[in-house]
């Protein structure tokens, strides 16, 4: 009974299952995919309750950490992961999917792990509020720019940003009002987590033969994935620290720069560019989780040794 509750109670084992799940019972995963986009747009909805726009009082006190969560999110990260993904990826699916990730908004985690690992947590809400906003107009850029050929619409794009992004905000921030935020507290960490856990789910389940028989493919994806966060938050922290810069925004800095939504980025991939697409995001959650986990566990190891 402790080993069922630890699997449906804590995030980390929530989506690991998923990861399981999708390799033993990935043929089921069609059965979910039709309805992906309304288990994103009710996951992105109650992840975004964590945003507070009233912290926005006034544009030109929040506008450095609005603008550099954007910068961190998608300039820093996309210079990094972009020209590996180019050199390493052996089709254009492949690395269309790694587009997607670029495109897609910074995860969530950032802000109670921020909390967690004694980061700056209104600076890494300013942020991230600062990033789902730059993602609207980020993302159909991108796609246009290195999937021209596609048939694409940045229109049809921008739509569905409004749609997954604009309006979850706003109905988040609706959901945030007294009389209903104490009840949506209760039940928003298990929506996000199993939400983003189905997504999950269906990537996995939808390419497992990769995982199966293509190692190379994927462990390209891995390799990949693994220089764009534990690499470049490794060299983000040394320089910041060469700066001098406070270590509480470094923690948080750190995450903002290498931490993306992979929920985001699944559906993303599989609607515009199929099933291929999608399994550099589903290798995105699982390298993201180790990641967390690593940043925590060092984070006690210091918290011990002072």
């Amino acid at each position: 009974m402790k080993f069922f509750k630890t699997i449906f109670l804590n995030r980390n084992s929530i989506l690991v299952f998923a990861v399981v799940m999708g390799l033993v019972l990935g043929d089921y995963a069609k059965y979910i995919k039709d309805y992906n986009v309304y288990i994103l747009a009710i996951t992105m909805t109650f992840a975004m309750t964590g945003l507070n726009l009233f912290l926005i009082k006034s544009f030109k006190t929040v506008a450095k950490p609005f603008v550099m969560g954007a910068v961190l999110n998608y300039l820093v990260f996309g210079a990094v992961l972009l020209p590996l993904a180019w050199l390493l990826m052996p089709t254009k699916e492949l690395f269309y999917g790694f587009v997607v990730i670029v495109a897609a908004p910074p995860g969530v985690a950032i802000i109670p792990f921020s909390y967690f690992l004694k980061g700056r947590v209104e600076y890494a809400i300013i942020a991230l509020t600062g990033a789902f906003v730059a993602s609207i107009f980020v993302a159909p850029l991108l796609v246009n720019t290195f999937a021209k050929g596609e048939g694409i619409q940045p229109y049809d794009l921008f739509i569905t940003m409004v749609q997954l992004v604009v309006i979850p905000l706003a109905i988040a921030q609706v959901l945030r009002a007294k009389p209903i935020f104490k009840f949506v507290q209760i039940i928003r960490g298990k929506v996000v987590d199993w939400g983003f856990a189905l997504l999950i789910f269906v990537a996995v389940g939808m390419n497992r033969q990769v995982f199966f028989s293509d190692l190379r493919v994927l462990l390209l994806v891995i390799v990949t994935i693994a220089l764009a966060t534990f690499g470049l938050g490794a060299v983000y922290e040394m320089i910041a620290k060469k700066l001098k810069l406070p270590a509480d925004l470094i923690v948080t800095q750190n995450m903002l720069s290498t931490i993306k939504s992979s929920g985001f980025s699944v559906f993303t991939a599989l609607t515009l560019f199929g099933q291929e697409a999608a399994i550099p995001s589903a290798v995105l959650a699982v390298v993201v989780l180790i990641y967390l986990i690593y940043l925590s566990l060092r984070a006690s190891k210091k918290n011990i040794k002072s």
